[in-house]
């Protein structure tokens, strides 16, 4: 698979209430973090990726991966992530004209999810493309042009926090994504597990999938 010119950006730093906090991402899953599933997925399809977490990097040593934490303080939301990620990209990445976005507890994400994203805004100048399954939107799984960002800064900074209230503002498409198969079971290729019980459902249907 080729790399597209987008730099991937795993939004990491979560607080994970229901799963009983820490680092989702982290936790054990067929063999691996599954912080480790996503990079693997997202890593063939883009530039270069940066984990965006706060507190201590160290503990995500183990990804050899960079690390940036919010450029807004106050942990004002997803929003910060994708303004500390576009800026990254900016200084570390400049040929990328996008990023694009993915929690990191999200293992099953599509291999072909840029490719549809970047075909999604093509000839759009300064459209932001976001992940749909079952008709849901998600907004923190997207395309976003790295040409946003001083906008982006600027609507933080005057109090906007809901991802839709922002995107809305410069044309939001949705772009949507079937369901993903393991062990004959459909299920959304955007799940992410928020509870120890679902978190064992996944673990049990990857096992029966051979890890796959």
């Amino acid at each position: 698979m080729t790399p597209h010119p987008v730099s991937g950006v795993l939004l990491a730093g979560g607080q994970s209430r229901r799963m009983g906090g820490g680092d989702k991402g982290l936790l054990p899953l067929a063999g691996k973090a599954m912080l480790g599933h996503v990079i693997e997925r997202l890593a063939p399809q883009v530039s270069a990726i940066v984990l965006n977490a706060n507190g201590d990097p160290a503990r995500f040593a183990a990804f050899g991966l960079p690390v940036v934490a919010d450029t807004v303080t106050g942990f004002v939301g997803p929003l910060a992530g994708v303004l500390a990620g576009m800026r990254w990209s900016l200084a570390q990445a400049p040929h990328d004209r996008w990023i694009v976005t993915a929690p990191g507890d999200a293992p099953l994400i599509p291999d072909d999810l840029v490719t549809r994203l970047l075909a999604a805004v093509a000839g759009g100048s300064g459209k932001i493309a976001l992940a749909r399954s079952n008709g849901e939107l998600h907004p923190v799984i997207g395309l976003w042009p790295v040409a946003l960002a001083a906008d982006l800064e600027a609507a933080l900074a005057g109090g906007v926090r809901k991802v839709l209230d922002w995107t809305g503002r410069h044309g939001t498409v949705a772009v949507d994504f079937a369901p993903a198969r393991l062990a004959g079971v459909e299920i959304d290729p955007f799940f992410n597990a928020n509870t120890p019980a679902e978190l064992d459902a996944l673990r049990a249907l990857m096992a029966a999938a051979g890890g796959a």
